[in-house]
């Protein structure tokens, strides 16, 4: 069988579960960020793995995620060590599209490579990796002689209004981000990775995603949430250097010395009561986020990228955006300026048993120089007054430290390491 059919399968099945077409992207200087390119065919198209950064932050997001977080089963810090190294090998190989081994090896012995991505190309895959608290400060001793190399942004996230975590799918001491345009290669990457760690690491808990739920360069189209709004209108961009420099990169004058280029990732299953949802008024739901449903403009404007005027009135003398929509509430200007880069995608897994609902919602991904500046002010603020809690609420979180890139020859997590 040849590649060309194979692909063009595996296109129409992506296709089919996707809420849009993907974006042909190609490759920019070897640090994570993306450009927009008509001409390329994104199965065929590689994201660099090597670079200041690590890729899947600023690239230009893909349309699909398999997220897992890990448990780490040894308490050896060589082994610790070993494991990186290879899954740094195993990922960039991935991110070029190759196996990690060879496929067609000793018929007696488990292939090296699963093999379900054979023949569907690289597809702009990009696999991010973050540690988090709970690999510095537990459980028992310092298991691992890293507890005083833990950052201070790496504090834990507080508890919020509203929450309902289940511990089940929240936390974990490491995490890979697995981003394609094609959903088999993004399952096939965490799933190679988990097989490369087994016996040294166990899946804690994973989420795919499907469909974009934000924009993260300037060419790409804004996308659409199950809620049926345009969303991530204001994001940040990746390829905003000044910004990402002020608000999303550790900078050189920050502690600890080995995040820098780095970034803090917090990640939140957000379910959606989308029946409740359906049923209210498409007026209500405009005034609970303060855009129009079809257009995406804020309220009071007439296109998507109007500018927000928060200080407008209408005849009634009442704010046109209501003091409790959610974009006024998370507005930089309503938050001293806080930005953070986010990266999040549509879920659904199937059905609630306990009330025959659709399990379905946000699997919520953003990137800050400091989680304690950045996400935390910002979801405590909506967590207490924001008009759509009616409608959600976040059943999972995690808090990792992504360090920075590597280069060639280099491995994840080696500046930790020394």
């Amino acid at each position: 069988m040849t590649a060309g059919p194979a692909i063009s399968r595996r296109r129409l099945l992506a296709g089919g579960l996707a809420a849009g077409a993907g974006f042909a992207v190609g490759g920019l200087g070897g640090f994570g960020v993306a450009r927009e390119s008509q001409a390329a065919d994104p199965q065929t198209v590689v994201e660099p793995f090597y670079g200041v950064h690590q890729a899947g932050i600023a690239t230009a997001a893909q349309e699909r995620i398999q997220f897992a977080a890990f448990d780490v089963l040894t308490s050896k810090r060589d082994e610790l060590q070993a494991l990186l190294r290879s899954w740094t090998s195993a990922a960039a190989l991935m991110a070029t599209g190759k196996p990690v081994g060879d496929p067609a090896g000793d018929p007696n012995a488990p292939p090296i490579d699963t093999g379900e991505a054979l023949e569907l190309g690289p597809a702009r895959l990009t696999l991010t990796f973050g540690f988090g608290p709970s690999l510095f400060a537990g459980p028992g001793p310092d298991r691992f002689g890293l507890a005083a190399l833990r950052p201070a942004a790496l504090a834990d996230l507080p508890p919020f209004a509203h929450d309902e975590l289940d511990p089940t799918i929240s936390d974990g001491d490491l995490c890979v981000q697995a981003c394609a345009e094609d959903p088999q290669v993004a399952f096939h990457a965490i799933r190679d990775l988990a097989r490369i760690g087994r016996g040294t690491v166990a899946i804690r808990w994973a989420q795919l995603g499907f469909g974009r739920t934000s924009s993260t360069t300037a060419a790409q189209a804004t996308p659409r949430n199950l809620l049926g709004f345009l969303d991530g209108t204001n994001n940040v961009h990746g390829d905003d250097q000044p910004t990402m420099d002020a608000n999303i990169w550790v900078a050189a004058g920050d502690d600890p010395p080995w995040m820098r280029a780095g970034t803090y990732l917090v990640a939140r299953r957000i379910r959606m009561r989308i029946e409740a949802w359906d049923r209210d008024s498409r007026g209500d739901q405009e005034a609970t986020i303060g855009r129009h449903k079809v257009s995406g403009a804020p309220l009071g404007g007439v296109n998507e990228r109007d500018t927000v005027d928060l200080a407008a009135l209408g005849p009634d003398g009442k704010p046109v955006i209501p003091m409790a929509a959610h974009i006024r509430l998370a507005a930089p200007a309503t938050n001293g300026g806080i930005r953070i880069l986010r990266r999040g995608y549509s879920f659904t897994d199937g059905i609630d048993s306990l009330t025959g609902q659709l399990d379905g919602g946000l699997f919520f991904a953003c990137f800050q120089r400091d989680p304690r500046t950045g996400f935390v002010p910002v979801q405590t603020r909506l967590a207490a007054s924001d008009a759509l809690n009616e409608y959600i609420v976040h059943v999972g979180s995690g808090l990792f430290a992504v360090p920075p890139g590597i280069a060639e020859g280099g491995y994840i997590g080696q500046t930790l390491f020394g």
